[in-house]
């Protein structure tokens, strides 16, 4: 469902020489402001802002790769802790996580998805592409009306929860439209809304604002 991704932050000299050093991700573009890499399938840019700003995201990987990717992250950064533990299963999704933070507060999570298998070891040509996209915004009902009227269906629910969380997507790729400060799970992060952009593999490019408002182009 992802092709491309913008996000922003205030920490971008930091958050280059995370993902390109610590993480080792393929840098496909980068500039003064900007940087862009590749996670699978999908691109994801970090452009400067002069404001603070996190988000969540996830990276599929295939499942057979969990424990290699969860010791793989484990000799670069801390893991966040949920209850004690540093994983999770949702059978939902049939799907084992792990969660880490970058510099700027941005909330990693990698899925590794059961039905997926990949005979090598894990490496950054393991990733699949970007899993989930958190947005965060006091407009729920409105944003996530406007998803499922360009084919993007609810998953979980009968229809959009303004006070919940809402998965919208389906297979392995979801939009996880939430209120504001709602805690993030395996972090102490209160949902904020800031800007983001979203290009759809079908071609439409979501486009949300500091104030939380969707345009769809």
């Amino acid at each position: 469902m992802f092709k491309a991704v913008t996000l922003y932050t205030n920490k971008l000299k930091q958050l280059k020489g995370f993902y390109g050093n610590v993480l080792g991700l393929n840098m496909l573009e980068v500039s003064k402001d900007y940087f862009t890499v590749a996670i699978g399938s999908t691109s994801l840019t970090f452009r400067e802002s002069v404001r603070s700003a996190f988000y969540h995201f996830a990276i599929n990987i295939p499942g057979n790769q969990f424990t290699l990717a969860k010791h793989w992250a484990m000799e670069r950064v801390t893991l966040n802790r949920e209850d004690g533990l540093n994983e999770v299963y949702y059978p939902r999704f049939e799907a084992d996580s792990f969660y880490f933070e970058d510099p700027a507060g941005n909330i990693v999570e990698m899925i590794a998805r059961r039905n997926v298998d990949k005979w090598s070891d894990f490496s950054m040509d393991s990733l699949l592409n970007l899993s989930e996209i958190g947005v965060t915004t006091p407009h729920v009902v409105e944003v996530g009306e406007q998803l499922q009227d360009i084919g993007i269906p609810i998953s979980g629910h009968v229809e959009i929860e303004a006070n919940e969380l809402n998965f919208l997507g389906s297979g392995d790729t979801y939009l996880l439209l939430v209120p504001p400060k709602r805690r993030w799970y395996f972090s102490k992060h209160l949902g904020e809304t800031h800007p983001l952009e979203i290009e759809l593999t079908k071609g439409e490019r979501l486009i949300l604002s500091e104030e939380g408002k969707m345009n769809i182009q």
